[in-house]
């Protein structure tokens, strides 16, 4: 990928929509490269395959998840830890594409957070019915870096509250190529995704897949 892509993205001019001092959705950021995606989506998949982990405390998850990157975001009985390793495989996790990291980088940069640099990429797929709970995003090592996340597939509802569980949450509509990116004062905040209605995408079909960028380590 070379800069001029994203010289051209930018002069598209994504919408932005402001959740929080901290916090902004990037209306249709990924879209112009939304065939390149899913085609690498589908090479990292073939590799690590979508599984629904384990909770802690005994639950399987609604949504599917793999990763790719030096470190993966994993889950079952013993906690909740970022390993280099597919438990699954016993292999190291598919690299992260350039196209990911750039997209990401160039994300994050337009929301306010220069040089963000991403380590690992949690690869979340829902389909109808699934959902994730109000949650922090807390298990990196550096919580100064922002979170990117990039939606494609069917639209979900984003559930985006305050640092505390019990604070107010709003409710934001993300649709295919949108990206929300947090971080600063709303780097710890609680967030999730409702549960998602039935419907048909022209390229993916009854799903939702969601990349999520972080700085692990």
């Amino acid at each position: 990928m070379t800069a001029d892509l994203f010289d051209g993205l930018e002069t598209a001019g994504a919408d932005r929509e402001q959740l929080a001092p901290g916090a902004v959705i990037l209306r249709g950021f990924a879209r112009p490269h939304e065939t390149e995606l899913i085609a690498a989506i589908g090479a990292i998949t073939a590799q690590a395959p979508f599984r629904r982990m384990v909770t802690p405390g005994g639950h399987q998850m609604s949504v599917a998840m793999t990763n790719c990157g030096s470190l993966g975001w994993v889950t079952d009985r013993s906690g909740y830890r970022y390993d280099p390793v597919d438990p699954e495989s016993g292999k190291p996790w598919p690299p992260m594409p350039p196209l990911f990291r750039e997209l990401a980088e160039q994300a994050a940069t337009d929301a306010g957070f220069p040089r963000f640099a991403p380590d690992a990429c949690l690869i979340n797929r829902y389909e109808p019915g699934a959902k994730m709970s109000l949650h922090q995003d807390r298990d990196e090592r550096d919580i100064g870096a922002p979170i990117v996340s990039v939606s494609l597939g069917l639209p979900a509802t984003f559930l985006f509250g305050g640092l505390k569980r019990t604070d107010k949450t709003q409710r934001y509509r993300l649709v295919h190529g949108d990206i929300v990116v947090w971080g600063g004062p709303a780097r710890l905040a609680f967030h999730g995704v409702a549960p998602l209605p039935d419907g048909e995408h022209g390229l993916l079909g009854r799903q939702r897949v969601n990349l999520t960028f972080r700085r692990a380590r």
